[in-house]
């Protein structure tokens, strides 16, 4: 077990190569326990890739070897045959809005059925819990029957985000949520986001420096598939240690 209690998700030496190519090399970090977790640095840097592999979604891709550790709780999610499992307690909101072509309440009760709630009082409760915490009960508690797909991109996304949180996740990871979205629903998401981490531990990935600046408490800084340096927000805003960390978030390059 992982000495550090702090820790929700610590990362050990992890190298990933899809074929010959290595998208990431030897990254360690420890992330913490209720706190926003944001990765930054430019395209191809290796962010979302790393992102993938906390729920080992990179398994779905062929020709991907990953090696070294990720340790959930102390436990590495490497050696867990139950990737299902993982995926419930380790949840993910995409870039757009991936809604089924179902109702709101039926989008949100997916993940509990295929997971054996059968009973509809206790799916009420969880789709009405799940769309308070994801701050979009209110506007939506009259529609529930309609199509989810009939709302806007910014509520969409809520929609995602508490069909994630219908899963009771430990753990929300979150590959760019509002670069889709107008300002206002990135502002509402944001905040969602900061509410969130009192019963979440959350890890995004951002291209927005300000987005970063904003909602976490921590960010790392990637590039080339390295991690270059990672430290608390503020610290990391005004007072970088790598000059290549200071050069892109002052705006040299990326």
């Amino acid at each position: 077990m992982s000495q550090n209690n702090k820790a929700k998700l610590c990362v050990s030496n992890l190298d990933l190569f899809y074929g010959d190519n290595q998208a990431l090399k030897n990254i360690n970090m420890n992330i913490k326990r209720n706190k926003v977790t944001a990765l930054i640095g430019p395209s191809g840097c290796g962010k979302s890739t790393f992102l993938r592999t906390l729920n080992r979604m990179n398994d779905l891709i062929e020709n991907v070897k990953i090696k070294g550790q990720i340790e959930v709780d102390g436990e590495n999610i490497y050696n867990t045959e139950d990737v299902i499992k993982l995926r419930t307690k380790v949840g993910m909101v995409f870039q757009k809005p991936n809604l089924f072509p179902m109702s709101i309440y039926d989008n949100v009760a997916y993940g509990p059925r295929t997971h054996g709630t059968k009973d509809k009082k206790e799916l009420d409760k969880i789709v009405e819990e799940s769309l308070k915490g994801a701050a979009i009960w209110e506007e939506v508690k009259d529609r529930l029957k309609s199509s989810a797909l009939g709302l806007s991109g910014g509520q969409q996304q809520r929609i995602c985000i508490a069909r994630a949180i219908a899963m009771k996740p430990e753990v929300i990871l979150m590959d760019e949520p509002t670069s889709a979205l107008d300002p206002i629903s990135t502002l509402k998401v944001e905040e969602l986001i900061q509410e969130l981490k009192d019963d979440y531990t959350i890890v995004i990935v951002t291209h927005n420096m300000q987005q970063a600046a904003r909602v976490s408490d921590d960010t790392a800084f990637f590039l080339n598939g390295e991690l270059v340096e990672y430290k608390e927000t503020k610290i990391m805003f005004t007072n970088p240690e790598d000059k290549r960390t200071e050069d892109y978030i002052t705006g040299r390059f990326g």
